[in-house]
């Protein structure tokens, strides 16, 4: 996740030195619990739907793994789906996460989030509830396959707000629902909801060079500049709301080309704070588990198992490196190829995000095909990442795909 607020913050703040990074005792866990949902979304990364999975964890499981991720040293659980209200142990996974002493994040679609359940919500206490809304109305309806649900989701985010919840509003940015981002950031503002999170969708089959003519490309870069010219206004005038991105690492570096026109003399410091920041982090401080137990490098590998918490622990799983994903996603210096192998920037994103240059080629070292900079942008020449013939490393992961 890639904290716009924070950052632009530092830059009309330069005389308060932000602590370099930590390193957190342990990942952020995001737990899909449930796979079943409400809904039928068109960008479901977990391909949800509105029946019941056979195999999922146990209460009693999922308490087991709890105490295991607490041993670990795990500070984050985000509970999730599918649609994790329609787990009918919700509420006492929750709390018993919550007495552990987990941050406990809810990410929902917000639609089953009524005056029947807001009691319950609230008392639980979560740490943060994230909604997604895909547009405005007829456009969030369309995406979520459903009548009714943008009112629904709306309805939600106002019922946390009021019960004094921190919420947010959770935008998945496609071609289709691009132009909509300025009347939902509005939205934020009049509904004062107090974070926004856009999530950028791991597009395949976009590995063409030629990325200043890339429609889709423009449009992202659109987008980022009004997120940072929006949250440089909040910040100006007092307001505190946060502005977040992720599943584009990119937008940090795409950041420090935004500074260097506004506040060229905070460029050095911003820099630096950016690679003490490092970039993508699955695999490392980013965990997932799906509802059957298996664990995965992020939410997005699903496609890749690590191991699955009924057969190893956890706490054994995630610091494998005998896999040879894990042992590239958890090195210092990640193998990366291709453009991403060769830019200047690659200590601030540390390679984007892994996945898609995986789906796209079934190298996960390759070039990232979601990276929206220039190569100029990027220090960098084409005839430097000439060479695309798959590594060993690309081999040996397709042989593990392949087997599982």
């Amino acid at each position: 996740m890639f904290r716009i607020t924070q950052h632009i913050r530092e830059l009309l703040e330069p005389q308060v030195q932000r602590p370099r990074r930590r390193k957190p005792s342990g990942p952020v866990v995001i737990w899909n619990l449930i796979r079943r949902c409400n809904l039928t979304c068109k960008h479901c990364y977990s391909i949800s739907a509105d029946v019941d999975f056979p195999g999922e964890l146990s209460t009693a499981e999922v308490f087991s793994v709890m105490d295991d991720l607490k041993r670990f040293g795990v500070p984050v659980l985000i509970l999730s789906g599918g649609e994790p209200l329609l787990r009918e142990d919700i509420f006492k996974v929750s709390r018993r996460a919550r007495q552990l002493g987990f941050y406990v994040g809810l990410s929902s679609n917000g639609t089953l989030i009524d005056e029947t359940r807001i009691a319950a919500i609230a008392d639980i206490g979560y740490d943060y509830v994230g909604i997604s809304i895909d547009g405005m109305r007829a456009t969030h309806d369309v995406f979520r396959q459903k009548q009714g649900a943008y009112d629904a989701s709306l309805r939600g985010l106002r019922l946390c707000r009021e019960a004094g919840l921190k919420v947010g509003m959770r935008f998945s940015i496609t071609r289709d629902n691009a132009a909509e981002l300025p009347s939902l950031l509005n939205l934020m503002h009049t509904e004062n909801i107090d974070k926004f999170y856009l999530s950028h969708l791991n597009y395949g089959g976009r590995g063409n060079r030629h990325r200043r003519n890339d429609a889709v490309f423009d449009m992202t870069r659109q987008a980022m500049d009004l997120l940072f010219d929006t949250c440089l206004a909040d910040l100006r005038a007092g307001r505190e709301r946060e502005y977040v991105t992720g599943n584009n690492d990119a937008d940090a570096v795409y950041l420090l080309h935004w500074a260097e026109r506004r506040f060229p003399d905070r460029v050095p410091q911003l820099r630096d704070s950016l690679t003490a920041w490092g970039g993508n982090a699955s695999g490392v401080n980013i965990a997932n588990i799906d509802n059957l137990g298996n664990v995965h490098p992020d939410t997005f590998w699903w496609n890749y198992n690590l191991g699955n918490v009924r057969e190893r622990p956890f706490s054994q799983i995630w610091p494998d490196t005998s896999d040879p994903l894990m042992a590239g996603l958890k090195a210092k210096q990640r193998p990366l190829r291709g453009r991403c192998g060769v830019c200047s920037f690659r200590q601030i994103c540390n390679g984007n995000t892994r996945v898609r240059a995986f789906q796209t080629t079934g190298d996960p070292w390759a070039e990232d095909p979601g990276c929206y900079l220039s190569d100029a942008e990027l220090g960098i020449r084409s005839e430097d990442y000439a060479d695309d013939v798959p590594v060993p490393m690309a081999l040996a992961v397709r042989e593990i795909r392949a087997a599982s």
